[in-house]
């Protein structure tokens, strides 16, 4: 006889194995008609797999709206009953774990401000043991992989098999554009670490401004994440929380049906044998460069002799600046953006500090 929580796992685990996986719902319960509307609008889409809704909102600055609670869960509930999707909060103590499970809550995510803190991550992590849930874990605040790292492992050494990533990007001094600066490459390094963890993208949290989402959720499709997690709110601007960056369920799904679906891979011979005679040419160029970079690196030990010999110091920042500024010229002339240019001299530059002063410690 088939158990009323196998009869509830069954969606979510087809909602988990799906890909592209839509998660959305309002940054808040706010009130059940609020969020109960919300879920049903969404359902009605057809193109949402996963409700969410923050019941608990840990916030900047006190004196902000923090979440309606615990009392918001029967309202999930509720929601769910009503659409048949399978729900998803996020929390940071172990208490909250208790309270979501407590409401059948199917899926949990730690946020950016917990995956921050290990001592948070661990208490969470504890209250985890022995329970059959699947867990996201969004990048903490700063741009530590570490940390990002260290959550996953806390969360499945107590016991939880299915674990996701969600990327929403990352605090960035000075940063004007977004919300968080979404820096890709950190999100591909951790994917690229740990291949067999679906990835999903939030878009809300790294634009902060609804103007920008199509952007970022093309570039996330783009890059073979997993699936997106959005913001929607049946009155978006009259939103307790983050209102510039949620959609109507509506809106949702037109941006939903204007994405250019990738795939990762097609069925035709033409297609891979081009693939493979341009990818022979990527790796003849590769070795190539590493060539060129080897006797570059010996060159720069020769000018580490002479300093040595000479009593002069390794770095030269008037020479550098020369470098640097002929780069971006002829880097702009060849379709090599400044970011790339300065991220790949930066690169050569230490090694070649590296290699000099190993020359002025013989």
């Amino acid at each position: 006889m088939q158990t009323e929580e196998q009869t509830v796992a069954s969606p979510v685990q087809q909602a988990w194995n799906k890909k592209p996986l839509i998660i959305s719902g309002p940054c808040s319960a706010e009130t059940e008609e609020q969020l109960v509307a919300t879920a049903e609008r969404l359902k009605a889409t057809g193109k949402i797999d996963m409700l969410r809704a923050g019941i608990w909102k840990p916030r900047t600055k006190p004196g902000m709206f923090e979440g309606i609670g615990a009392k918001g869960l029967p309202w999930l509930q509720k929601a769910k009953q009503l659409t048949g999707l399978p729900t998803t909060v996020e929390v940071a103590t172990g208490k909250q774990v208790q309270d979501a499970l407590t409401f059948d809550v199917d899926v949990l995510w730690i946020g950016a401000r917990t995956t921050v803190n290990p001592f948070s991550v661990q208490e969470v992590a504890d209250a985890l043991r022995g329970v059959d849930v699947p867990v996201m874990i969004k990048n903490p605040i700063n741009p530590d992989l570490e940390l990002w790292t260290g959550a996953v492992e806390r969360v499945a050494r107590a016991g939880i098999k299915q674990i996701g990533l969600i990327h929403r990007g990352f605090s960035s001094y000075g940063n004007t554009e977004y919300r968080n600066a979404p820096m890709w490459h950190l999100a591909i390094d951790m994917k690229l670490k740990h291949p067999n963890l679906p990835i999903i993208n939030d878009p809300s949290h790294i634009c902060g401004r609804r103007d920008i989402l199509m952007e970022v959720m093309q570039r996330a499709i783009d890059l073979d994440y997993d699936g997106l997690m959005i913001e929607s709110h049946i009155d978006p601007d009259n939103a307790w929380s983050d209102a510039k960056q949620q959609v109507t369920p509506e809106k949702l799904a037109e941006m939903l049906d204007a994405i250019i679906w990738r795939k990762e891979d097609v069925a035709s011979e033409e297609y891979h044998a081009a693939l493979e005679k341009l990818r022979q040419q990527i790796n003849h160029l590769d070795d190539e460069l590493m060539q060129i970079l080897s006797q570059r690196m010996k060159i720069a030990e020769q000018i580490g002799t002479y300093k040595k010999e000479n009593n002069i110091t390794i770095l030269q920042t008037n020479r550098w600046n020369e470098i640097i500024e002929k780069a971006f010229a002829k880097g702009a002339k060849n379709g090599l953006s400044k970011e790339f240019i300065t991220k790949y001299f930066d690169a050569v530059h230490m090694e070649s500090i590296n290699h000099q002063k190993k020359v002025l410690d013989a």
